[in-house]
């Protein structure tokens, strides 16, 4: 099987005449449980997956940046000066975004030379695995890293947010970025996504014999469009109207009010998110405590509150659910920000066979396209490649 940094290699010199100086990487995230709780200011626990975005770069003599990718025939090139998110769009929105946003961060850019830069990508486009955040955080650390900015990875996270919200036009939040940025091998991020304080915490799924299995229903989504922003709106609705910041600071003995206090959609968004905050607190401690084999309940009712409270599944995404878990998975939901993508289920390594014929078979009978099924497992956050 060719090596995705072989391949990247080969085309960056096919596309620009010359080899590249350097290559860096990315990956994708799974977001074990938290979810739609980071722009809420809320807790997540993402960790990295060893599917990742990998990028060649060499620098330019002049001040312009020119971009090519596996995702589209044609190279698209701008002046460094002339960056702004107005003038972005498509998938290079993602990479001169990222550009972009280091300038509005506290990078000075007025003396940095330009860059050919080459992209391509093992993470599923569309399937909230974040393949987005894969590429803002690879080309993160690359111009971090060749325009000597010494910028720290919470600072890159911000960039890639900042590109993610204003270059392409998507109200997410720091999560994605954080997870692909600070991952490490058999660990997850515990993110405070209010202070941006990350603790690395062991999984330990290897040990416990449990394996990661993805399901990818091939029912493709975009956080560019509508449903993800009214979950947004509707969160940030909620809060103002039980005067607080955000829904952080609401809890779970607050809820009796809050029900009184508003309409019933937007209250069943905002016990969502609350008990979507407890749950990832518990898993944390269900994992400190008692080990990855118990946090199963937890993943399973992450799943029950963004189907009926968030109403962010949909009929695949549940079928997967439902499937796995009666044919021996200990946990299961659905990941990313709804409305299509993947689920993640932790599966007892021997079970993992069995599980996922179940879930062929079951998408078949339901007439569903044959999804996509592959494990994964924690790695390392973005870092430059051999």
């Amino acid at each position: 099987m060719t090596d995705i940094r072989d391949t990247v290699r080969d085309e960056f010199l096919r596309r620009f005449g010359h080899r590249p100086s350097g290559l860096w990487s990315a990956p994708g995230r799974v977001n074990l449980i938290g979810e739609h709780t980071d722009y809420n200011d809320g807790y997540a626990f993402p960790f990295a997956i060893d599917r990742r975005t990998v990028l060649a770069l060499r620098q330019r003599d002049d001040r312009v940046l020119r971009v090519a990718s596996s995702f589209a025939p044609d190279a698209v090139e701008i002046a460094i000066d002339e960056l702004s998110p107005e003038r972005l769009n498509g998938w290079s929105a993602y990479p001169l975004g990222v550009a972009w946003a280091l300038g509005q961060l506290g990078a000075s850019l007025s003396s940095v030379p330009g860059a050919d830069v080459y992209i391509d990508s093992e993470v599923p486009i569309g399937a909230g695995l974040s393949s987005s955040a894969a590429i803002e955080s690879a080309v993160a650390v690359a111009l971090d890293e060749v325009w000597r900015l010494d910028l720290d990875r919470r600072t890159l996270a911000e960039v890639g947010q900042l590109a993610e919200n204003r270059a392409v036009g998507a109200p997410t939040g720091i999560m994605d970025q954080s997870a692909s940025l600070l991952g490490r091998t058999d660990a997850g991020v515990f993110l405070d996504c209010r202070s941006l304080a990350a603790e690395v915490i062991p999984l330990g799924f290897d040990a416990a014999g449990l394996q990661t299995l993805i399901v990818d229903t091939t029912v493709s989504h975009s956080h560019a469009t509508g449903g993800y922003a009214a979950r947004r709106a509707s969160c940030e609705a909620g809060a103002r109207a039980l005067g607080v910041p955000a829904l952080r600071d609401v809890h779970l003995g607050d809820l009796e009010r809050a029900r009184a206090v508003l309409d019933d959609e937007t209250f069943r968004r905002v016990r969502h998110v609350v008990t979507e905050n407890q749950r990832v607190l518990d898993t944390v401690r269900t994992l400190r405590e008692h080990g990855p084999a118990a946090i199963g309940g937890l993943l399973d009712a992450s799943h029950v509150s963004m189907r009926d409270d968030f109403e962010i599944s949909s009929p695949e995404l549940d079928l997967a659910v439902e499937t796995a878990r009666e044919n021996g998975a200990i946990g299961a939901r659905m990941t990313g920000g709804g409305f299509g993508g993947a689920v993640i289920a932790l599966v007892p390594r021997d079970l993992v066979p069995a599980v996922r014929a179940a879930i062929e078979a079951a998408f078949s009978a339901a007439g569903f396209a044959v999804p996509e099924q592959f494990t994964v497992r924690a790695a390392q956050g973005a870092t430059r490649e051999r």
